[in-house]
């Protein structure tokens, strides 16, 4: 009986999952896995990825497994995260620190932390990242620090409401705030027509015709649609992000679609960005980019780097 295996090879180098799962180990980890394991046409031992049920009790498994993360629980209705997709952004964007040699001591904003906070958990324990999670709604910040006390984090990982769902820095940055980077992934629909048709089209790809409805990665409204869609989002991320140059080493987002990661390009060489980066990630069949730029001048960048 063969293992899951997770079209990993593509994941960075660094990804604890590039070989895929061993369920079986998995599921004496967290016994509520096993009813969500089943031999599929080929051999293998895998589960229903359409099913949310099942992607949460998986992770759960690898969060205790791989990360030390001994209590993760949140609301069905909130996002269930990929954990080998959400590592890889912390393992790409740790490879950007440790080039600008900003790596030490790291503190990292994470944009829409959400009920889950995956970001920090995984940030934290690959690491020992500190962060400080932002959200605009604040039963998912709750949920949240819910988390974080029951795994002993609270000092490590911070929460902070954006009162104004119009802003993403303004009221969180001040002229004193110091951070190695940020991250985000950004809601993805324009509407929620949009990402249910999106999901309709994901349940077919997964051969869950019968229910075209249903959501295997779950998520509530902030976390998965936004006026405007992807584009308008990481628009608005980097015209904010223009009004505090200095307060951030990096600022980086994950994009999902090439041409919204190509628009952002020139405007951010308007609003006086030193250095843009977009960095490909691979996750089976997927291709995603981290868009990441500074406005630190070179002297700058030498006098944080001095600093630290």
């Amino acid at each position: 009986m063969g293992t899951k295996k997770n079209s990993s090879s593509k994941l960075h180098k660094n990804n604890k999952h590039r070989n895929g799962y061993d369920l079986q180990e998995l599921c004496k980890l967290n016994s509520k896995l096993q009813e969500f394991v089943f031999v599929n046409k080929y051999g293998t031992e895998t589960v229903d990825f359409a099913n949310p049920e099942a992607v949460k009790e998986l992770n759960r498994a690898l969060l205790v497994k791989d990360y030390g993360i001994e209590y993760w629980d949140f609301p069905d209705d909130n996002l269930c995260p990929p954990i080998p997709g959400r590592v890889d952004y912390i393992h790409y964007l740790a490879d950007l620190l440790v080039s600008s040699g900003v790596s030490k001591d790291a503190s990292i904003i994470d944009i829409g932390v959400g009920a889950n906070c995956i970001y920090p958990l995984l940030g934290n324990s690959v690491y020992g990242w500190k962060f400080l999670g932002t959200d605009i709604d604040k039963k998912s910040l709750d949920r949240a620090n819910i988390i974080l006390k029951k795994n002993k984090l609270t000092e490590e990982i911070s929460l902070v409401q954006q009162k104004d769902a119009s802003q993403i820095f303004n009221g969180i940055l001040d002229e004193n705030s110091k951070f190695s980077a940020t991250l985000c992934n950004p809601p993805f629909f324009g509407s929620q027509q949009e990402a249910m048709q999106a999901n309709a089209r994901k349940q077919e790809g997964l051969g869950n015709t019968s229910n075209a409805q249903s959501r295997n990665f779950s998520g509530k409204q902030q976390e998965l649609w936004y006026k405007g869609g992807e584009k308008a989002f990481i628009h608005t991320y980097a015209y904010e992000s223009a009004q505090f140059k200095t307060n951030c080493f990096w600022y980086s987002t994950l994009v999902s679609k090439k041409q919204n990661a190509e628009s952002l390009l020139p405007s951010l060489k308007k609003m006086g960005a030193t250095e843009v980066k977009t960095i490909p990630m691979h996750q089976g069949n997927k291709v995603t980019r981290i868009v990441a730029w500074t406005f630190l001048t070179s002297k700058e960048q030498e006098e944080w780097t001095n600093k630290n």
